[in-house]
């Protein structure tokens, strides 16, 4: 039985004018298409031409320098070498209280203030005063994998990734003692570290430093004498830190950025037009001029910290 015809599939035959229409419509959809890859290949040269990769590969006159408390690691390296001291049993109860209300101090405040880190120093100097650097320095890799590896913040140490993929040197900038500070160049597979030297004697120390603390104005003096020795152009360089006491350091180079920026120097880099970055919060990073980088120390927002970097110049 046959269904009724108002039922039955009605089966038109294309016109040639709604032929016409389909193919104008198919030629249509394929020219913009190729109109918007050939507008965004112009637009990706353009910036390319405008804006070169930073850092850059190869460029061997450039190099990085990084402060370490609170920019590559969280919370003051010395406090937690002290830690590991105290399970060691290098000092007492009464030691440990005045080093945990130092770090209180120091990320409750969120900068160093020069009294305060005096006392850290020296508080510290006493203790290793009578050791041997050879046996403070194997200690101090295992205090690493106890307290700091899990520290380091992933949005930083991509930062400096960044830099080693683009074939420079990276070096840690720091008021610790040089012999943390290389401990942890070491690990995170640095170039080398720039820090405070204890004076020591046939391999024991002596409780005194040599010079100064590395702090403040004498980091960059550190930076500028070993850009004269390595060769490199400060103006291609780059230098990372959270602190205003950095500023000299910052000064320095043609690329300063600053990480988990305290107030005087979240304040210095607005006004002059420095990077930021910021790890501490869930927040999108703090940003002038480009796109936010990370999240609080997710690895997604480490990663997305260095493409941003490497696609970006200052």
């Amino acid at each position: 039985m046959r269904a009724p015809a108002w039922l039955s599939r009605r089966r038109r035959p294309a016109t040639a004018r709604s032929v016409l229409a389909g193919e104008a419509a198919a030629e249509a959809a394929r020219k913009t298409s190729q109109e918007a890859e050939e507008a965004e290949a112009e637009q990706a040269e353009g910036a390319a031409a405008e804006e070169p990769e930073f850092p850059v590969v190869g460029d061997d006159r450039a190099a990085a320098f990084f402060d370490l408390d609170n920019t590559v690691m969280q919370g003051a390296a010395l406090f937690h070498f002290g830690r590991g001291l105290y399970k060691r049993h290098f000092f007492h109860k009464r030691e440990l209280a005045r080093f945990a209300w130092q770090q209180i101090y120091f990320r409750l405040a969120g900068s160093e203030n020069p009294e305060h880190m005096a006392d850290v120093r020296n508080s510290a100097l006493s203790i290793v005063q009578g050791h041997r650097v050879s046996e403070l320095m194997s200690i101090g890799e295992e205090i690493y994998d106890e307290y700091m590896a899990e520290r380091v913040w992933p949005g930083t140490r991509a930062l400096a990734q960044a830099h080693l993929d683009a074939g420079q040197k990276v070096w840690l900038v720091t008021a610790a003692p040089v012999e943390t500070a290389t401990i942890i160049a070491r690990r995170l597979g640095l170039t080398g570290a720039l820090g405070t030297v204890a004076e020591s004697v046939g391999g024991v120390y002596t409780g005194k430093l040599v010079g100064e603390p590395l702090h403040g104005p004498a980091k960059a003096e550190a930076v500028r004498a070993l850009a004269a020795a390595e060769g490199l152009q400060l103006a291609r360089c780059a230098a990372y830190s959270d602190s205003a006491n950095d500023i000299p350091m910052l000064s320095l180079v043609g690329h300063p950025y600053a990480i988990n920026p305290d107030g005087r120097l979240r304040k210095h880099a607005r006004e002059h037009g420095w990077r930021l970055r910021d790890y501490r919060t869930g927040r999108k990073a703090v940003r002038i001029g480009i796109p936010a980088a990370a999240g609080v120390g997710a690895l997604a927002g480490g990663a997305a910290a260095a493409a941003a970097l490497q696609r970006r110049r200052r």
